[in-house]
């Protein structure tokens, strides 16, 4: 009985790789070993920084929106806290895309939350 390599499903799993690992340099793309320890490695890293660009965009939005209510004589704290007292359910995001693009509409909601 000749000896059984199950060849096909070995080189399905190495094209995988190395598919993946195109645009890699030298044998980082090219050996299978390396190329797997390199992937590896890839994906941990797009793993943990989609993790951290979520953590990045919120800095900036509070960043930005602390600006917008500093020229308005409140500060970033008492902003936020006005607006929830005053009942208005916008989320950072949408906070720093007004404060950027439409200062008057932000001036609304900067009366509105000392108002409350």
């Amino acid at each position: 009985m000749p000896r059984a390599t199950n060849a096909p499903a070995s080189r399905r799993r190495k094209k995988r790789i190395l598919k993946r690992t195109k645009g890699f340099v030298g044998g980082r793309r090219k050996l299978i070993r390396t190329a797997t320890e390199t992937l590896n490695r890839a994906m941990a890293f797009a793993f943990k920084h989609r993790r951290a660009k979520k953590r990045e965009f919120r800095a900036l939005w509070i960043t930005r929106i602390g600006i917008a209510a500093k020229q308005h004589g409140l500060s970033y704290n008492a902003f936020i806290s006005g607006l929830k007292k005053a009942g208005v359910a916008l989320n950072r995001k949408m906070l720093a895309g007004i404060a950027v693009s439409d200062p008057a509409a932000f001036a609304a909601l900067v009366s509105k939350a000392k108002g409350a």
